[in-house]
C-alpha cells in the first residue's frame, strides 16, 4: 500500500514536471502564439478523441452542457494564446513567475461565481503578491508586455478552473477536455478564417516544430491531463495543492538548463518570484488546513 502511494506521488511530480516543460517547448517552437496554440489544440483534440473511442466513453450531451463546454474552450484557448504570447514577448522565467498569481485570481473569482463571502487573508495575500509583481516589474521593465500577457493568462486560467469545477462534478474529465479543446480550436479556426490568416505560410511547419508540437499535444496536453485526474484519486488534496506549486520552479530550472543565457535574470527578479511562490504555498496550506478542520468538526 505504501509503495502504491509513493508511486502515485512520484507520478504526480512527473506530471507537474511535464507541465513545467510546456513553457520550455513554447519557447523552442518557432511558430507565433496563434498557430502554435491552433496546432496544439487540434492535435490534442484528435488524440483525446481516439482515446475516448478506444475507451467507448459517452460523448452525447445536452445543448446547454455543450454551450458550457464551448465557453470553457474559448477561455482555455485565450489562456494558452496569452501564455505562449507572454513567452514570446519575454521569456519562460518571467511568464511562469507571473502565472503563479492564478491562485489569487481564483480567490477573487470564487466569491463572485459561487456566491461565498470574501476571505480577509486572501485579500492580504493578494496584496503581498502585488508587492512581488512590483519587484518583478521594477527590475524587468523591458518585459512589460510579457508580464501583462502573463497576468491576463493567469486570470483566464483561474476563470477556467472556477468554471470547470462545476463541470467535473457531473461529467468525466476526458470528455470535458475533448469538447473544450475542440471548441477552442474551432474558435481560433473561425478567427483565422475571417482574418485571412490561412495562407500557405501558415501551414509551413519545420520538422523540429512538428516534433515539439507532437510532444506538446500528446505528452504535455492529452496524457498529462488524463493522468492528473487518475493520480488525484489516490493522493490527498493537501499533497496535490502543494505539489502543483512546484510547476514554476521546475519550469524555471528547465528553462535555465535548456535555454541558457536567455533565461538568466537579475537577483531582484528571483526575490519577486519567491515572494509570489511562498505566498501561493502559504495560501494552499491555510486552505487545506481549514478544510481538514471543517471535516473533523462535521464528523463529531
Amino acid at each position: 500500500m505504501r509503495n502504491d502511494k509513493l508511486l502515485n506521488y512520484l507520478h504526480l511530480h512527473f506530471i507537474i514536471f511535464i507541465w513545467g516543460f510546456t513553457a520550455v517547448l513554447g519557447a523552442l517552437i518557432s511558430l507565433e502564439a496563434i498557430p502554435l496554440v491552433w496546432y496544439r489544440m487540434l492535435l490534442a483534440t484528435l488524440i483525446i478523441f481516439a482515446f475516448l473511442k478506444f475507451k467507448k466513453e459517452k460523448l452525447n450531451f445536452s445543448f446547454k452542457t455543450l454551450s458550457g463546454f464551448a465557453l470553457g474552450g474559448v477561455i482555455i484557448a485565450l489562456h494558452w494564446l496569452t501564455f505562449f504570447g507572454a513567452i514570446k514577448a519575454s521569456n519562460v522565467s518571467v511568464t511562469l513567475a507571473v502565472l503563479s498569481t492564478g491562485a489569487f485570481f481564483a480567490s477573487i473569482l470564487e466569491p463572485l461565481i459561487y456566491g461565498r463571502k470574501v476571505i480577509l487573508y486572501e485579500v492580504l495575500f493578494g496584496l503581498v503578491v502585488v508587492a512581488g509583481l512590483y519587484v518583478i516589474f521594477d527590475v524587468e521593465a523591458s518585459y512589460t508586455l510579457g508580464i501583462v500577457l502573463a497576468l491576463i493568462s493567469a486570470f483566464l486560467s483561474a476563470l477556467f478552473s472556477v468554471i470547470n469545477g462545476k463541470f467535473v462534478l457531473k461529467h468525466k474529465a476526458s470528455a470535458i477536455s475533448f469538447y473544450e479543446l475542440m471548441f477552442g480550436v474551432l474558435g481560433i479556426t473561425i478567427y483565422l478564417a475571417f482574418s485571412g490568416s490561412f495562407t500557405a505560410d501558415f501551414f509551413k511547419v519545420s520538422a523540429y516544430d512538428w516534433m515539439y508540437l507532437l510532444i506538446l499535444a500528446s505528452v504535455c496536453t492529452a496524457y498529462a491531463f488524463i493522468a492528473s485526474v487518475h493520480v488525484m484519486k489516490w493522493i490527498s488534496p493537501y499533497t496535490v495543492m502543494l505539489s502543483i506549486n512546484m510547476e514554476p520552479v521546475y519550469g524555471i530550472i528547465l528553462a535555465l538548463i535548456i535555454l541558457g543565457d536567455s533565461e538568466n535574470m537579475s537577483p531582484q527578479f528571483y526575490y519577486g518570484a519567491l515572494i509570489i511562490l511562498i505566498t501561493v504555498v502559504a495560501n494552499g496550506i491555510i486552505k487545506i488546513t481549514q478544510e481538514r478542520k471543517r471535516r473533523r468538526l462535521s464528523n463529531l
